[in-house]
């Protein structure tokens, strides 16, 4: 991907957040690595991973923060959350309780980030495991994720599978276009950096911090 014509960069803080066992490391594995695993390990503290898109005439990298869900770990919270530029919030689409305490996470995320503009600041929600059991195993329907979103100023949805890699791609250009959309509007120019003019490839690092 020549990327070297790009006039602007972004660097955008997404946060993801959701109960354990969602599916949040297994998304993110899958659009940076393109990797999945059968094989499931709790977030111990918080991890990152990088990843470099272009979104039109913008070179945009995406720092993507796993937070562990367990809520021992939600004192972790302040210093991850703070700086963030969208909170993309996780559920499973078969398991009810990982749905009912997206309040929970929205209300969290919101209190330790304590965003300047917090009206402003952009969600984006995604109903994950749709493969499971040919989608039999169901019990959060279509609807009621659309009728919280529309509760919450209409924020995106996308029902995803890590699994399957169904619409990972789609729902993080959809956190870039929308972050930035954010960043723009309020022109936080310290984020970007004018005239590069070098050829940048996809970057794909990882980071992280554990208690």
């Amino acid at each position: 991907m020549d990327l070297s014509t790009t006039k602007r960069r972004a660097l955008l803080k997404v946060i993801v957040l959701g109960d354990s066992g969602v599916g949040k490391t297994s998304l993110m594995n899958q659009y940076v690595y393109k990797k999945f695993s059968q094989q499931y390990k709790a977030t111990i503290g918080a991890d990152f991973v990088t990843k470099e898109l272009q979104v039109d005439d913008n070179l945009v990298t995406l720092q993507i923060w796993d937070t562990a869900g367990q809520e021992r770990f939600q004192s972790l919270g302040a210093a991850f959350y703070r700086g963030a530029d969208c909170c993309v919030l996780v559920y499973d689409v078969n398991v009810l309780k990982s749905f009912e305490t997206l309040n929970n996470w929205h209300e969290e995320f919101l209190k330790q980030a304590d965003p300047v503009h917090p009206d402003e600041l952009p969600f984006i929600l995604l109903g994950n495991k749709i493969d499971l059991d040919g989608g039999n195993s169901r019990v959060v329907s279509e609807k009621k994720a659309a009728d919280w979103c529309a509760s919450k100023g209409n924020i995106p949805y996308f029902e995803t599978s890590a699994k399957e890699n169904y619409n990972v791609d789609e729902a993080f250009l959809c956190v870039a276009r929308t972050a930035l959309a954010t960043e723009h509007e309020h022109d936080i120019s310290c984020r970007y950096f004018q005239g590069i003019s070098e050829t940048v490839s996809e970057v794909e690092q990882r980071g992280g911090c554990a208690c």
